[in-house]
């Protein structure tokens, strides 16, 4: 990997983190594109780490609201919230290894966000009186995030989607959802960073200046874009969203099964 295709895919994560449209999609279709052969999940989570410095700068007034007073219930909420998201990896960490590498499942895994994108904008639609933040909402919102760990499926979209689905307003919807996004990014980052220490991941087949290149883009790309996004997310529907990882979805299946130019 050069270092300006780290850029790129920096740039790319930056951007697509807070729109939910699977930033991993898109970094393991670009690598695919660039037929980068490095550790997909390795680079990834540190590009998913860089926006994690993103998250920190857009809503230091929440996390620091919580760090203030953390015996609260919206801490209660967000470590119920990544529970499963926890059991999830550990339990299919080499699964998810193989998938990322593969991308075997891409194409169907934008499908099925764009699905919960439309499900969700219906629903929130139909919703007459918003609901307050529960111990359930919190739960299922974590199995939402849980079932998107494969790249193509968005995590902010599924939480989103599953905030919404509970009848929550959209504003908290995308705050906690990119909250919750702090406990999964960070036990991502500990969990491969053990990973390269024991051996797992060689050293030598990691282009470290490209991966430091990729981070720090994805870093000051997301600062610049996640209020933005937020914005975006809180005021806009999510119909353009859906068509957009739907119409990509179609694209990439095409290609796996019919012209074969990518994968």
């Amino acid at each position: 990997m050069s270092v300006f295709e780290a850029v790129v895919l920096g740039i790319v994560q930056g951007l697509t983190e807070f729109l939910p449209v699977s930033s991993s999609g898109h970094l393991v279709l670009l690598q695919k594109v660039f037929g980068i052969n490095e550790p997909g999940l390795f680079f990834d989570t540190m590009l998913h780490f860089g926006t994690l410095i993103a998250v920190f700068a857009a809503l230091w007034k929440d996390i620091w609201a919580l760090l203030r007073k953390p015996f609260q219930k919206l801490t209660a909420f967000l470590i119920l919230g990544t529970i499963p998201a926890v059991i999830a990896a550990l339990v299919f960490n080499k699964k998810i290894e193989t998938i990322f590498e593969t991308a075997q499942f891409l194409g169907f895994c934008f499908l099925i966000t764009t699905v919960l994108l439309i499900t969700a904008e219906l629903l929130s639609r139909q919703a007459v009186k918003k609901q307050t933040m529960n111990w359930f909402a919190a739960l299922f919102i974590g199995l939402m995030q849980a079932i998107a760990i494969p790249p193509g499926i968005s995590r902010s979209g599924a939480a989103i989607s599953g905030a919404l689905f509970c009848k929550l307003n959209r504003d908290f919807a995308a705050r906690f959802a990119f909250l919750l996004a702090i406990p999964a990014i960070l036990g991502a980052v500990v969990l491969h960073s053990k990973d390269l220490v024991t051996g797992k991941i060689a050293p030598e087949s990691i282009n470290v200046v490209a991966v430091i290149a990729g981070t720090v883009t994805a870093a000051i790309v997301g600062f610049f874009a996640v209020k933005f996004m937020l914005k975006i997310i809180r005021e806009k529907s999510l119909f353009g969203f859906a068509i957009y990882t739907g119409l990509l979805g179609i694209l990439v299946l095409l290609d796996q099964f019919v012209t074969r130019v990518v994968f």
